[in-house]
């Protein structure tokens, strides 16, 4: 995850020379004017095992909040068997459904099978806007709900990255053309935000079982001390009827 974010950082830093040096361009993927209806498109990632607490709860009612505040149809792409059934149950139309990634070397598959919906839609003139919504980590076993807008690339997002500051005093030059550089760095953006959105949701979803499990196991250990002191105090309240039975047979006998 860090070295995700170090990535990312510098990804963003490319895009913002490019744009400074050449501002802004045409060349990247816009919304469609001719589009009938303005759709906002979301992947909203879960899980595909339980265990997890309230994991797929927290970020279905993240996306339901977010979706509803936005104007336009929703459509979503669910990574992950769980949290479909909350989506639906909230009444949102899904697209598809995606396994989750069991290693690191499967993100990748999972990303190219996102951004190829994700384009076929945007050629049928029916996604305008793409949406990542998905857990991430905060500190220990402690996450958070964030969505992040990925399309469109439009001039806004542009003037944004246009306005972040470089770390030294000189800019770097472009080389070969910005044209190429700047294709580049948005294919680079494109990846890293949504392997990067992948990565956090699956480190969220370990620390919440793991953090699941530790309650189960302090649960136990709780259970057991009980099941243990209830154990004592019948194993003494039955030697001491005994006893007062001995005792009373023996003044009886007197």
């Amino acid at each position: 995850m860090r070295a995700l974010a170090d990535y990312a950082r510098t990804v963003e830093l490319g895009l913002s020379v490019c744009f400074k040096q050449i501002g802004p361009t045409s060349l990247l993927p816009q919304t469609t004017v001719a589009s009938k209806k303005h759709v906002i498109g979301a992947v909203v990632f879960g899980t595909d095992q339980g265990l997890v607490g309230r994991f797929n709860d927290v970020v279905a009612e993240h996306a339901v909040s977010t979706l509803r505040k936005l104007p336009g149809e929703p459509q979503v792409w669910a990574v992950g068997d769980r949290v479909q059934y909350h989506l639906l149950d909230a009444g949102l139309p899904l697209l598809d459904v995606f396994p989750v990634p069991t290693s690191v070397k499967a993100i990748t598959p999972l990303i190219g099978r996102i951004l190829q919906e994700s384009e076929e839609h945007r050629g049928s003139n029916e996604t305008t806007e793409l949406h990542l919504i998905y857990n991430r980590p905060v500190s220990g076993a402690v996450y958070a709900p964030v969505s992040q807008r990925l399309l469109p690339l439009d001039a806004t997002w542009q003037s944004g990255l246009a306005q972040t500051p470089w770390p030294s005093k000189k800019l770097p030059e472009l080389i070969g053309g910005g044209t190429a550089t700047l294709r580049a760095l948005i294919r680079e953006y494109l990846f890293v935000s949504l392997f990067r959105a992948c990565a956090e949701s699956l480190a969220s979803e370990n620390a919440s079982r793991l953090a699941a499990m530790q309650r189960a196991d302090k649960n136990i250990d709780e259970l057991l001390a009980d099941l243990n002191s209830k154990y004592h105090r019948l194993r003494q309240s039955t030697i001491d009827e005994e006893l007062f039975d001995v005792v009373s047979g023996f003044e009886a006998i007197q």
